[in-house]
């Protein structure tokens, strides 16, 4: 019984941990990061402040909780975006991802703004592993792991080891072997493929959501489908244009030199 009554308080308290962090992102969502403090969830929840230190030991470990779970979400929304495509499909696969990357972060301005924009005071540099950091890592390698299956089926040209600047190549291997248990064999020039291509990617799409490109674009999309157009060539994938795209339409696809593609 005792055993039973325990897990019982383990699911309540649980649940508990859960509807704060949902408050939390809740208060993020309609009033901005400056807005989610203790004393804001407390009255949210109808709750006193120090009642939420018996769950989180400080605001920062709450708000890595937010963060944490804004990951998760964005996460299940890419691998949704995968499922879409078949997986020998690899081309449809990089471009589902990176398409779900970009709808994601629209419909979720000031979550997409907490994990890649200015972090909050307390939520940068932080070394051990909690649950953000589980998190943002998940999110990480569903990118990764897909990089390195089209590496493995279908291998793109890469620089090779000696090719790469010095300063740069210490980095990447840093990256790899902290990164990839047993990927000492992988070159170098697939790992630094693969940091550029992410730049280009996560770089686009923060312009476009912290109005970066209102200067010269009201609709960047268009933009957004040039550089995946670039970049598709460059792994050895084929580009083809979004669900409803004129191109689509009259029966062409677009190749990273602009002529169309048969």
């Amino acid at each position: 019984m005792g055993g039973l009554g325990e897990s019982r308080r383990d699911r309540l308290r649980a649940a508990t941990v859960q509807e704060i962090t949902e408050t939390a992102r809740r208060i993020l969502v309609e009033q901005g990061p400056e807005a989610v403090t203790l004393r804001a969830i407390a009255r949210e929840m109808g709750m006193t402040a120090p009642g939420l230190y018996r769950y989180f030991g400080s605001h920062a470990e709450l708000l890595r909780h937010v963060v944490g779970d804004i990951f998760n979400d964005l996460t299940s929304a890419l691998e949704e975006g995968l499922k879409t495509v078949a997986p020998e499909d690899l081309s449809g696969r990089l471009l589902a991802v990176a398409r779900s990357f970009r709808q994601w972060a629209f419909t979720h301005r000031r979550e997409y703004g907490l994990l890649f924009g200015s972090p909050l005071p307390g939520l940068a540099n932080r070394k051990q592993i909690d649950v953000a950091e589980e998190s943002a890592q998940r999110f990480g390698w569903t990118f990764l792991s897909l990089f390195l299956e089209l590496w493995q089926r279908r291998p793109f040209p890469v620089p090779d080891d000696e090719d790469i600047e010095p300063r740069l190549r210490g980095q990447l291997r840093r990256y790899r072997d902290l990164t990839l248990e047993g990927g000492a064999e992988l070159p170098l020039g697939v790992i630094q493929t693969f940091l550029q291509s992410w730049m280009r990617l996560q770089g686009a799409v923060s312009l476009e959501i912290f109005g970066h490109l209102e200067f010269a674009l009201d609709d960047p999309e268009p933009m957004f489908e040039l550089m995946l157009a670039d970049m598709a060539p460059k792994l050895g994938l084929k580009y083809t244009p979004p669900p409803g795209d004129p191109a689509r339409k009259v029966g062409r696809g677009r190749s990273g030199n602009g002529k169309a593609k048969h």
